[in-house]
């Protein structure tokens, strides 16, 4: 069974920092591209950040230079380091892992709420 667990959001104030985590088990994680997904009242779900199996990386301009993504394979483990957060940064969370062509698999998100 798939699972995939997101961790690490909370209250900021602007400026700050969170680091998001996200726990794959049930897949062999070194196959799987990752994404971060956020969605925020109202809005649709935006891409923020992608890895791939080669660590490639790819961001939306909204938080490019702000935000960093990166994998740790040996610990089935994507983060999410977002720095100079802001209001409009707030949302919930998820990480996305997939193959292309294949099924993709969701986390239940995390909520991150930046105010002051």
């Amino acid at each position: 069974q798939v699972q995939l667990v997101e961790s690490g959001g909370g209250l900021v104030e602007p400026g700050g920092s969170l680091r998001l985590s996200c726990v794959a088990s049930g897949v062999t994680f070194r196959l799987y591209n990752v994404d971060w997904y956020r969605r925020a009242p109202g809005k649709e779900h935006e891409k923020v950040a992608s890895i791939s199996i080669g660590h490639i990386t790819d961001y939306a301009q909204s938080v490019e230079g702000r935000f960093t993504i990166s994998r740790d394979d040996l610990k089935s483990t994507v983060y999410l380091q977002m720095d100079s957060l802001k209001p409009e940064d707030t949302a919930v969370y998820y990480c996305r892992l997939y193959i292309l062509g294949k099924t993709a698999y969701w986390g239940e998100g995390t909520q991150v709420t930046v105010s002051s």
